[in-house]
């Protein structure tokens, strides 16, 4: 188990962008695939992108393909989520986890507990 730490959330009006960061604390993510969740209010949680643990492949949802793109440095020991043209019904908690493949992803079959996440609001 690693512990993570997601940042970078906050209110943007609709249209605007935002990119969250992932940290990883201790032990290094270069061995995983990682994953963006995100859980709207009265919804239940969701999946919205993965990666590889070399950076080489990466699936999205399709509510959000064409505008997120996520990212990892693995010499940093941390992943990214760069949020374009947002919209307000991609207001959530958005939370990152690590995986054994992006099959495992996918499925939402997480290596770690879920942290805290980080909350984002798109105003209309």
């Amino acid at each position: 188990q690693v512990q993570l730490v997601e940042s970078g959330g906050g209110l943007v009006q609709a249209g605007g962008s935002l990119r969250l960061s992932c940290a990883a604390s201790g032990r290094t993510l270069s061995s995983y695939a990682m994953g963006w969740f995100r859980q709207a209010p009265g919804k239940e949680r969701e999946f919205v992108a993965s990666i590889t643990w070399s950076g080489s492949s990466t699936y999205y949802s399709n509510s959000v393909k064409g505008r997120f793109t996520i990212s990892r440095d693995n010499a940093k020991n941390t992943v990214y989520l760069q949020m374009n043209s947002l919209k307000p019904e991609d207001t959530a908690v958005y939370y990152c986890n690590a995986f054994a493949s992006l099959r495992d992803s996918l499925t939402g079959n997480v290596l770690n507990t879920w942290g805290q996440g980080t909350l984002v609001t798109v105003s209309s």
